[in-house]
């Protein structure tokens, strides 16, 4: 098929959105189709570089647009990212448009930016219309808010307002409606489309990891040893690790020898550190600035578990990565992570009504349990890595693309 990907974040070597962006173009080439990116212009230097090398580059192309600088300036007001992404949506879908009367794609897919509270246009090219994977629905439990503070609790009480609007803005409806297929990272987006369109959509992530990362890489110690904790993520309070330090306390007062490596930066470092310094487990608590990807593989095989209690991530490539590295995962059954994690590659502590005091005995115990069942232990992490190869980069793209072939494409209008 001849497929135009729109991915406003589309950048090689990279992580996050970009890398979504990204590493959709190119295993939809390994598949054999032939695709053209729409994408921002001031990607073109790192993506012309990048083409120079890749063998596959003849069926790779891509369209660079941009807003005038003027509108681009609105990105550093408050809140004027999303009047400019808005904008950027419907030119770039212009500009577009009469590049697809001399090109005839197949299919359109907005893969980026991956909000389920952003519009896409590409719908209205008249093509089949793959919307997602998007993200944005995932709500940390009301229970468990009480745990952030009064700046937190504002912050995601303004998240779920948002959220609520989904429903009624005629934009995105227009957008569910034009699409063939809607793809969303968690039950919780999903609930955030009108019912009509759930039967177009299905739940799957936007992240992946890279096939060239080979298991036999890995040096597995068999000697089994369950107490060097670890997280890895940003330092905000969603995060959950003001919870996850206290389930930590708990679980060293019965394994003195645990330790708890802590590796990020953010707003709330200097509250989280005295957090430790509260609970006298400082002396056992590791605190590593964010490492790039080399220096974080050697993070991950020191260490036995990860703890990632994070209370609305949407995807969690962290726990991925944690993964392709043998490390059982201890989480909650929220959002991305709740996707990734069952009983076969780690232990996801169920949140329905439980307050935090509960949910940080359960994780705490879901430490115990790991320490002191060497059989389960080696289990989960033989399971994480027969798990990951799940995501890898060609498994998530190919899952989606499994059942849209030049033959079906027809069928896809009618959804």
């Amino acid at each position: 098929m001849k497929i135009l990907l729109s991915a406003y974040a589309c950048e090689p070597n990279k992580g996050s959105e970009p890398g979504v962006g990204w590493n959709w173009a190119i295993e939809l080439v390994k598949l054999g189709h032939e695709v053209w990116v729409l994408t921002r212009a001031n990607n073109r230097n790192v993506i012309e570089a990048e083409l120079q090398k890749a063998e596959y580059s003849d069926k790779l192309h891509f369209i660079y647009y941009d807003l005038p600088d003027s509108i681009m300036k609105w990105k550093n007001i408050k809140g004027g990212i999303y009047l400019y992404y808005l904008l950027w949506q419907w030119f770039a879908f212009k500009a577009v448009e009469k590049i697809h009367i001399k090109q005839q794609f197949n299919l359109v897919h907005h893969v980026t930016f991956v909000s389920i509270r952003q519009p896409s246009f590409m719908g209205r090219l008249g093509i089949p219309f793959i919307f997602g994977p998007v993200a944005g629905g995932e709500t940390a439990p009301f229970q468990l808010r009480k745990s952030f503070g009064i700046k937190g609790w504002i912050v995601d009480f303004a998240r779920d307002i948002a959220n609520c609007f989904i429903r009624l803005d005629p934009l995105m409806r227009q957008t569910f409606k034009s699409a063939s297929f809607i793809l969303v990272t968690s039950n919780q987006s999903k609930k955030l489309i009108p019912k009509i369109f759930h039967k177009k959509t299905k739940i799957q992530l936007a992240i992946g990891i890279s096939s060239d990362f080979k298991h036999s890489n890995l040096k597995i110690d068999n000697k089994y040893k369950s107490n060097r904790i670890l997280f890895i993520g940003r330092f905000i309070f969603w995060k959950g690790l003001h919870i996850g330090i206290r389930a930590f306390e708990k679980y060293s007062k019965v394994n003195p020898d645990a330790t708890f490596t802590i590796v990020g930066e953010g707003q709330e470092y200097y509250k989280l550190k005295k957090l430790t310094d509260t609970l006298n487990i400082s002396h056992k608590t590791i605190w590593i600035n964010w490492l790039n990807q080399a220096q974080l593989s050697d993070i991950y095989s020191k260490h036995d578990i990860f703890l990632f209690p994070s209370l609305h991530d949407s995807g969690g490539m962290v726990v991925l990565e944690a993964m392709i590295h043998g490390l059982p995962v201890v989480c909650l059954d929220i959002g991305g992570p709740g996707v990734i994690v069952d009983g076969t590659c780690g232990i996801k502590i169920n949140t329905n009504y439980k307050c935090a005091s509960q949910i940080i005995d359960e994780l705490a115990r879901a430490l115990f349990k790991l320490s002191d069942d060497k059989f389960l232990y080696k289990d989960l992490k033989t399971g994480t890595l027969n798990k990951s190869e799940q995501y890898y980069w060609p498994s998530v793209v190919k899952k989606v693309y499994e059942n849209i072939s030049n033959n079906q494409v027809g069928q896809c209008e009618s959804l």
